[in-house]
């Protein structure tokens, strides 16, 4: 397996995962990613900013997700509890896998990358946020050692923000 930056060329298999995650959210009735976002434009910008990542098997794009060291406006303000660090960070947002290779362990993969960068920078917390609804998201986080912190807004609505000290 292959981590790495996502180039402009990945963008239609990156879509071709990102429109599985939203059919899988619809199916499980979230509305979140239900509107349109994320589209190839929002991918392309990610790639720009050096923040999109694929993870490939055998030359083909698995999964992907973006991992920034910018700080995040929706998260200067939490909700029914505090995060546990006010100390730089790492954001995850959208880790996505392809459908068929679901349960593989392929998700954690992304998160330990997204560490393995922290530690290359000296960043010492990853935050994340998912849908109230979204629990296979929500149990990932927990599995891999991120504690639930509280409630943040977003344009499109309430989310759970879970963070990670490394």
């Amino acid at each position: 397996m292959l981590f790495r930056p996502t180039q402009q060329e990945d963008i239609p298999a990156v879509m071709g995962i990102v429109r599985q995650a939203q059919a899988y959210l619809k199916s499980q009735g979230i509305d979140q990613w239900q509107n349109g976002y994320p589209n190839g434009e929002v991918i392309a910008q990610d790639i720009a900013a050096g923040e999109s990542y694929v993870l490939l098997k055998d030359g083909q794009v698995v999964g992907t997700t973006v991992i920034s060291f910018r700080p995040e406006k929706n998260y200067e303000v939490i909700y029914e509890g505090n995060w546990l660090s006010d100390a730089p960070c790492a954001v995850i947002h959208r880790i996505c896998v392809d459908d068929a290779l679901k349960g593989q362990g392929l998700s954690g993969r992304m998160i330990a990358e997204a560490e393995a960068q922290c530690q290359e920078r000296g960043v010492t917390s990853i935050k994340v946020d998912t849908h109230r609804k979204n629990l296979s998201m929500q149990r990932l986080l927990e599995k891999h050692g991120f504690a639930r912190c509280g409630i943040i807004y977003s344009d499109d609505g309430e989310r759970i923000a879970f963070e990670k000290i490394l």
